[in-house]
């Protein structure tokens, strides 16, 4: 098996840095990994520095064509070599074992396996939201779902994320990849599309990476009107699999119980987030109906409404 990772990177600082290391070691222990493509939107700080110092291929695009899927379709149709996996990893994701990269090239000994993603562990500076979020969304158990699945699984069936996910290049190309532009959710779009046609998803808990963010309120108002936005366009998704009421139930459920347990003193503030998750999600589903001003305003990804 012959693989390459992309990162695309726009000023990564520290967090960068402790990425771009781990990925030294881990790619030191993974002789799949044929290649590291950094895709640097102009940053102006030594984020590019730190990839050529790694002996990471460097890109540099205007940060005006950076699009979530566009970009990294780009980035695959220029590996040279055709690689049988690509790796998607984020600047702000840390390999938290050499193994991980190994860990998650394996799950393609599956034939039937399209797309496999890692788990993702809380930052050390995570608050009590952002950990629940990860124990919450990514199991210590891993599995491998198919389209039978679909409906006692939802839409869990075909998450998947590109902070820490690879696939198989020969699927990849035949369904034509991630949509040319998507506002966000492009690996779920991938998976669906994936597990629709007849492949698998590999959820691989022993592939691990650190990766989270301390969202403010009105952060987490602005990306779930873009998941809203996300849905919406992407109805058929739902359709074949189910909504995302089941699981939000759930993790509302999880998160009461983790919080009056590990930390009560946020119980307020994750009331605020989530009726600020649920508010901005059901304006982004409906976000035709709203004002391109508007529509710019609510969302995280203002670059997307042109």
């Amino acid at each position: 098996m012959r693989a390459h990772v992309i990162i695309p990177t726009y000023n990564g600082g520290t967090v960068w840095k402790a990425c771009a290391h781990a990925l030294q070691a881990a790619c030191a222990r993974t002789p799949q990994v044929a290649g590291i493509l950094v895709v640097d939107s102009s940053s102006t700080d030594d984020t590019a520095a730190v990839a050529q110092a790694g002996g990471f291929a460097l890109q540099r695009i205007d940060p005006r064509d950076f699009n979530h899927a566009g970009t990294r379709n780009t980035a695959c149709a220029g590996l040279g070599g055709e690689p049988d996996v690509v790796v998607f990893l984020t600047q702000d994701a840390i390999l938290a074992s050499d193994a991980s990269l190994r860990e998650l090239l394996c799950a393609f000994s599956d034939p039937a396996v399209a797309v496999a993603y890692g788990r993702q562990l809380p930052h050390a500076d995570a608050n009590p939201i952002a950990a629940h979020a990860r124990s919450f969304n990514y199991r210590e158990r891993g599995y491998i779902v198919g389209k039978d699945d679909g409906r006692s699984m939802g839409l869990k069936a075909v998450f998947a994320s590109n902070s820490f996910a690879a696939y198989r290049m020969s699927v990849f190309k035949d369904l034509g990849g991630f949509p040319e532009k998507s506002i966000l959710s492009e690996d779920m779009y991938f998976a669906a599309k994936a597990v629709m046609a007849g492949h698998k998803v590999a959820y691989v808990a022993d592939a691990t990476v650190l990766h989270s963010h301390n969202y403010t309120p009105l952060e987490e108002f602005r990306r779930y009107f873009d998941i809203g936005v996300f849905h919406h366009d992407e109805a058929w998704i739902g359709r074949e699999f189910g909504g995302a009421g089941g699981e939000g139930k759930r993790f509302l459920m999880s998160e009461f119980r983790y919080l009056v347990s590990r930390a009560p003193a946020w119980l307020p503030r994750a009331c605020v987030h989530n009726f600020l998750k649920i508010l901005g999600y059901k304006l982004g589903k409906s976000y035709t109906r709203l004002p391109l001003r508007l529509r710019r305003g609510f969302s995280m990804h203002r670059k997307y409404w042109g």
